[in-house]
């Protein structure tokens, strides 16, 4: 199976058995068997034995659940994640995702990002992926900051490079203004950080919202959703990508979650952005039709310490459609912070 250009982007990835072509982030074809049983975690929808891609294939292999105490439920929410398999002493990558998605969403950038030599952790905010949320627990703002904080308390435990794709850069403006300790720099892309919160979707009888996330998860939807997010992408690969995209909806608690945020009032963080102090990174896809890029600009301005980097033909989502150009970049923004650091200890 060959992929297209359009759907990895210039991507190399790590082994899956793969032969590269050519050498610097270069198209590869896989050449692993489709006809092999992978132990996928219990607690995942059968959906994903249906699923041809190889990379959310493998990378769902790795997803595991933790215990994270919080003071809003009795007991610690078992909470999935993809966990790095070495530990670092520098500053590890965490990877947060979009609205009403998951940790899947890094299928291609986490191996990237970790074939680069750092440690990479991808985390389902609470109320979407694929914790363990039966005894259903508040899944508003502020639940959800302290989750995240409570989860890198407990695991993490040091400054961190946060990454937060479109409505994950709100959750992460919201993070690390609220926890500047836990945060070293900030990446933004295609940043949802504007909207005021859920707007009129707060105000809607329960009935009427539950209808309306029925619809969220349907796969017509999806598959529109899907064709307004990506820049150029097959109808193929389009159907493989809804598939991975609405995995998570099939949690038994989803419909609950998700009403329970719309209705608590969601982001509003466009008074945080200036407060944000640490360096941050700004990726845009140019042909972004979800947010534009002129929002891009408005973003650079309004923070304090920001560099901004735009991919060519590339939509909503850059880490989907041109990972390999997304690690470049945020490999370059890391590693020139830290010889600027260490040329700064050498002069001293």
């Amino acid at each position: 199976m060959v992929f297209s250009s359009a759907s990895l982007g210039s991507v190399a990835l790590p082994p899956l058995r793969v032969r590269v072509r050519g050498k610097r982030w270069s198209v590869v074809e896989v050449v692993a068997s489709h006809h092999e049983r992978e132990p996928f975690p219990s607690f995942l929808p059968n959906l994903i034995q249906r699923i041809h891609d190889p990379y959310a294939r493998r990378l769902a292999m790795r997803i595991q659940r933790l215990p994270v105490p919080v003071r809003f439920s009795e007991n610690p929410i078992m909470s999935s994640c993809v966990k790095p398999l070495i530990q670092k002493k520098e500053a590890p990558i965490v990877l947060l995702h979009g609205f009403d998605s998951s940790c899947m969403e890094w299928r291609y950038a986490y191996p990237l990002l970790e074939d680069s030599g750092f440690e990479t952790w991808a985390i389902d905010i609470l109320g979407w992926g694929f914790s363990d949320l039966e005894k259903l627990p508040p899944c508003d703002v502020v639940s959800k900051r302290e989750h995240f904080y409570q989860f890198w308390k407990s695991y993490i435990k040091r400054p961190m490079i946060l990454v937060g794709p479109s409505l994950g850069s709100a959750v992460a403006i919201d993070f690390t203004v609220n926890y500047p300790e836990a945060v070293e720099k900030l990446v933004l892309i295609d940043a949802s950080v504007y909207a005021e919160g859920t707007g009129k979707l707060a105000t809607l009888p329960k009935a009427v919202a539950y209808a309306g996330v029925y619809l969220l998860k349907s796969l017509p939807l999806r598959l529109y959703a899907n064709y307004l997010t990506f820049y150029n992408v097959s109808f193929s690969t389009s159907i493989d990508c809804t598939n991975v995209g609405r995995l998570h909806c099939l949690m038994p608690w989803w419909d609950d979650a998700t009403v329970d945020f719309m209705t608590s009032g969601g982001y509003n963080v466009s008074s945080l952005i200036g407060k944000v102090k640490q360096k941050t990174l700004i990726i845009w896809g140019e042909k972004d039709s979800i947010i534009s890029n002129k929002i891009a600009v408005q973003l650079h301005c309004e923070l304090p310490d920001a560099v901004i980097r735009q991919i060519p033909n590339c939509g909503h989502i850059p880490h989907l459609e041109k990972p390999g150009s997304v690690v470049k970049l945020i490999v370059e923004f890391v590693k020139e912070e830290a010889k600027k650091l260490d040329k700064c200890v050498t002069q001293v």
